[in-house]
């Protein structure tokens, strides 16, 4: 399971990875911008994504829908550090698999909202 890590925080992109990566996933990625997000998905075809929501050149709901609609569509978790109350259900129309609050994020199970990794064969 590839990922790509979509957030302008350097510090919650680090974070994200050591959480990520813990659980059996490889980040192939991290991106900081709705641009680059697009084309980060488009030249590396990644499994999953982990978006934010705000970004500082666009939404991550806009790039959710964008990405989603590529063929093969990667699963788009989509993070945010508030609630903006609708963010759920902007996430379900926008085509991603799911909206977890940045805080929540290592207490989610993301085997929800991304296939499982596959487990590593021993030598």
């Amino acid at each position: 399971m590839r990922v790509l890590i979509v957030d302008d925080s350097p510090y919650f992109r680090k974070a994200a990875r050591a959480l990520i990566e813990r659980r059996g996933y490889e980040v192939v990625a991290e991106v900081a911008s709705a641009d680059a997000a697009v084309e980060a998905v488009a030249r590396l075809e990644p499994d999953a994504v982990l978006l934010d929501v705000l970004l500082p050149d666009g939404s991550g709901f806009g790039v959710c829908a964008t990405i989603t609609a590529t063929e093969p569509a990667p699963a788009v978790l989509l993070v945010s550090s508030e609630d903006f109350g609708t963010c759920f259900s902007l996430a379900e129309q926008c085509g991603a698999r799911g909206f977890v609050l940045k805080y929540r994020l290592g207490h989610c199970e993301l085997a929800n909202f991304w296939p499982e990794p596959a487990p590593e064969l021993e030598p």
